[in-house]
């Protein structure tokens, strides 16, 4: 099968599963066509079934914003008479869904059926989508989608409740790829000590450090922890709210307890002698970075909000606490890591709990989708 993927090219949870699911489809013998404006970070060329097709904007002084959709939806039609595309899935409605409709009206005016799967992934829907200047856009983009998938039940009520909408919407939750301990074991370019001492726990914390992050209770999570329990907390990502949390640990006189990694490429290493993760955003749609912390044997500290409680199961896994309340998260924190013992047998839960989200699991229910999108009649 010959499919075309829309994604974002960035570290965001929405490009990250597109490009996972992407390789993941080509190791399976499909070939697999990324078309977006960047190659996507986690995007190995290096397969024979994987392309990439860079979508070009021309820089015209008329433009006061260079129409990226316009771009999108003619790159799309070349390239599907170009490579005899099967299947178009786009990920993150806005523009993508809207670009991917253009499309198959371009491509139907010369006989050319493509079906078309949207994947809603979460602020597509719940903050960007919902805004008044772009929902009519949204609302008709996802009712003209041939199949409409949310990665969990959370996001499906919420595109429900937002939108007027006349399709049914699949939930196929966000994936990880499970690597057994053994495998894990060979990830030994970077050693624990440089990271903490021996008797120190590691704490992590991944994100693009937005508002919604809520970024200062992980720093007040870990003051807490730290003063009864010696730990460590790496901080991974880039964002506006970076900023705020190096002057919070400065005044709380913890920036010697606090490593500061921006964007890296070593998040694996980082989670593999990590301890505990923490989530406690505002909402997440799945909660991506939390079942990646826990395929890595990482239990988690998170909130209750959104699709969190469908990954991360209260007192296996992790706990779950109510948005803001980080005397209750530093207090389940402690607890998990004061004894090892406790700590231990919630690292064994986090990772068979992740497993249930392994990639084998939900690949097929895509390609069932797929199947089903090439029988339909346009």
């Amino acid at each position: 099968m010959k499919i075309a993927m829309v994604c974002y090219p960035t570290f965001g949870g929405s490009g990250v599963v597109a490009t996972e699911l992407g390789l993941e489809l080509a190791k399976k013998g499909h070939e697999i066509h990324f078309i977006t404006y960047k190659q996507p970070v986690r995007l190995s060329l290096l397969n024979p079934n994987i392309y990439f097709h860079e979508v070009n904007v021309p820089n015209y002084p008329l433009f006061h914003y260079q129409p990226y959709e316009l771009a999108l939806s003619s790159k799309l039609v070349d390239m599907v008479k170009l490579h005899k595309i099967d299947v178009l899935h786009v990920h993150y409605a806005i523009p993508h869904a809207y670009a991917g409709y253009m499309a198959k009206q371009m491509l139907a005016e010369e006989g050319i059926k493509l079906p078309m799967i949207t994947t809603l992934h979460g602020t597509d829907i719940t903050l960007v989508g919902n805004h008044p200047f772009y929902k009519s856009a949204v609302t008709f983009s996802i009712n003209k989608s041939d199949f409409v998938t949310s990665v969990s039940n959370s996001l499906r009520e919420d595109t429900y409740r937002l939108f007027e909408l006349n399709k049914q919407i699949c939930v196929i939750p966000n994936f990880i790829e499970i690597t057994e301990q053994k495998e894990m074991d060979k990830i030994t370019i970077c050693q624990r000590s440089v990271l903490a001492k021996e008797n120190e726990r590691i704490v992590t914390h991944i994100s693009n450090f937005r508002k919604v992050k809520r970024i200062p209770d992980v720093v007040k999570i870990f003051y807490n922890l730290q003063k009864e329990v010696p730990s460590k907390l790496m901080m991974v990502g880039e964002g506006p709210e970076k900023a705020i949390a190096e002057k919070m640990c400065e005044e709380l006189g913890i920036s010697d307890k606090v490593i500061f990694f921006g964007n890296s490429n070593d998040i694996n290493q980082i989670l593999k002698y990590s301890d505990l993760f923490l989530l406690p955003s505002e909402t997440e749609s799945f909660g991506l970075a939390a079942l990646e912390a826990m395929a890595f044997n990482v239990p988690v500290i998170s909130s209750n909000s959104g699709g969190i409680p469908e990954v991360n199961e209260e007192g296996i896994s992790g706990y779950l606490s109510n948005v803001g309340d980080t005397e209750n998260m530093s207090k389940n924190a402690i607890h998990i890591l004061k004894d090892d013992a406790t700590l231990a047998q919630f690292k064994l839960n986090a990772f068979e709990v992740a497993k249930k989200f392994d990639i084998k699991n939900i690949l097929p229910l895509y390609e069932e989708l797929y199947e089903k999108a090439l029988k339909l009649d346009n």
